[in-house]
């Protein structure tokens, strides 16, 4: 099993910059694939950024803004985001998992691992 911890999320004005960590505990050993999805109110989860081996990939709405990075020695993910937008507002969760084939990193039904969740407030 993996537990997975979420920190850094709070309110923000337009044009601001956040971190957000994620920590892993547990089987750390097994986990190769790491993620971040968002969720905004009424809508559906999103997938924001991953990283794999030494490879990333980004949504198109944060490419540019968003940096997802990791240090395994510390089984830390972190979500650089710079230029906040207002639209981007959402409870942004980190997820897991031994293995995602690249083609599937986005589809949030391949990770087995997720955290609770921090709130990013980004007001206007």
């Amino acid at each position: 099993q993996v537990q997975l911890v979420e920190s850094g999320g709070g309110l923000v004005q337009a044009g601001g910059s956040l971190r957000l960590s994620c920590a892993a505990s547990g089987s750390t050993d097994s986990i190769n694939t790491r993620a971040w999805f968002r969720q905004a109110p009424g809508k559906d989860r999103e997938f924001v950024a991953a990283t794999w081996s030494r490879s990333t990939v980004y949504a198109d709405s944060v490419k540019g803004r968003f940096t997802i990075s990791r240090d395994n020695a510390k089984n830390m993910v972190y979500l650089q985001m710079n230029d906040l937008k207002p639209e981007d507002t959402a409870v942004y969760s980190c997820a897991a998992d031994p293995w995602v084939i690249p083609q599937r990193v986005a589809k949030l039904e391949e990770y087995r691992y997720w955290g609770q969740g921090t709130q990013v407030t980004v007001s206007s």
